[in-house]
């Protein structure tokens, strides 16, 4: 690699972490070429020079920011064994993500994505990267249970995914709600993983009545 490609790649890193952090800090208004530049520690031409447009760099670093974090977390979600586990693994993601300033993040993005025609892509491709996360894990654990041949991994993953979305955004307003529906996740886990246990006798009564009810 040459030296001007390698200072180029650190330019575009120092670039795309100041936006993040740009968005974090001071939020979607107050996110420009000068101020991202500013966090970079650049010249603000360069935000044009590498990305085109201040528009194209947020969505660059939107999908940077994401596939850095899931990267952090995929091998503790490739450890989780059952429903009540990832559950537990989404309730400690969330805190940690929430003393980093990646809920505010989000919020951000989802509240800049209105105005900005390539934040929407960008963040949806950003989610996407947690729920092709969470389908592995929903596969491999639904598998060994009763609910293994009904489950529909791919929307139940959109499913939890949205769920975590709308839960970090409304714990801005509502603290103690939001970690009552955390709370209220983690126990239907509990029912989950109770059902999980049963012998072979009682979850072939599950199936059973899981396939004459799904013929309804």
């Amino acid at each position: 690699m040459s030296p001007e490609t390698a200072k180029s790649l650190e330019t575009k890193t120092k670039l795309l972490e100041g936006a993040l952090r740009t968005l974090t800090e001071q939020g979607i208004a107050k996110t420009s070429a000068r101020t991202v530049a500013a966090a970079a520690g650049v010249n603000q031409a360069l935000v044009f020079y590498h990305f085109g447009s201040v528009d194209e760099l947020l969505a660059a670093a939107c999908r940077y920011g994401a596939e850095q974090t899931v990267a952090r977390y995929r091998p503790r979600l490739a450890t989780v064994t059952s429903l009540s586990e990832l559950l537990t693994v989404g309730r400690e993601i969330h805190e940690q993500e929430r003393a980093g300033g990646h809920v505010a993040l989000l919020g951000q993005l989802l509240a800049g994505a209105q105005t900005h025609e390539n934040l929407g892509p960008a963040t949806a491709a950003g989610l996407d990267l947690w729920i092709v996360e969470i389908e592995k894990v929903l596969t491999r654990v639904l598998t060994a249970t009763p609910f293994g041949e009904f489950a529909n991994p791919a929307g139940l993953a959109r499913a939890v995914a949205a769920s975590f979305v709308g839960i970090e955004l409304y714990e801005g307003v509502d603290a103690a709600g939001a970690t009552a529906a955390l709370d209220a996740l983690e126990q239907l886990g509990s029912l989950v993983g109770a059902l999980e246990e049963l012998g072979p006798v009682a979850q072939r009564a599950v199936r059973h009545h899981l396939r004459r009810t799904s013929r309804r």
